[in-house]
């Protein structure tokens, strides 16, 4: 069913009864985005919370010297929004692209308001998205910081099992933070390991 994945997403935080259910419901628009399109552009106001139900999206942005920087994938059954934009109706710092065809569930900051005054349960859910989605935040910085690239790489494959399989290494090392190449002898490497 079309809405399956999302309300056992929604189900595993909180508890809806089926009206609260078919008003949430209700306040998604369905979109598609076709690979390398743009969720969210960089200096654009974010109006949308995302939810990924097929396909998958990269969280990036663009350094001083032009280089893209991956902050995180979404593939399916993650959400995604530049959150300081959505909430505070600042632009857009991040650039939200879809790596493959995306199909997505969007909740406007609109029907986000209203949500949560009509059901309070959603402030609850909204709340420990965003505490998850900060600590995930503050991880991924003590990574970056503190590991050497061999165990970022094995982070990732443990966070995003599969991802691998279905984007290039350029994204994979933006993600990491090394080289295409540094990466290419990091998997030869885990390849004679295995």
């Amino acid at each position: 069913m079309l809405y399956d994945a999302l309300i056992k997403n929604i189900s595993s935080s909180i508890s809806l009864s089926a009206e609260e259910l078919d008003i949430f419901l209700s306040m998604l628009e369905c979109r598609t985005i076709a690979r390398g399109a743009y969720l969210l552009e960089k200096g654009t106001i974010c109006r949308h919370d995302h939810y990924i139900s097929r396909g998958l999206v990269k969280v990036c942005y663009l350094d001083d010297a032009g280089r893209e920087n991956i902050i995180k994938f979404a593939p399916e059954d993650w959400w995604v929004v530049d959150l300081d934009s959505f909430l505070n109706s600042k632009p857009a710092f991040y650039f939200i692209q879809a790596i493959e065809e995306t199909e997505v569930f969007q909740l406007s900051r609109a029907a986000h308001d209203r949500l949560h005054s009509l059901i309070p349960q959603f402030h609850i859910f909204s709340n420990m998205r965003w505490q998850n989605g900060f600590i995930a935040l503050q991880h991924r910085v003590m990574q970056g910081l503190s590991l050497p690239a061999e165990e970022r790489y094995q982070q990732f494959l443990q966070k995003y099992p599969g991802l691998d399989q279905r984007i290039s290494q350029k994204l994979i090392a933006s993600y990491l933070g090394i080289t295409p190449v540094f990466l290419s002898m990091l998997r030869r490497k885990w390849a004679h390991l295995s």
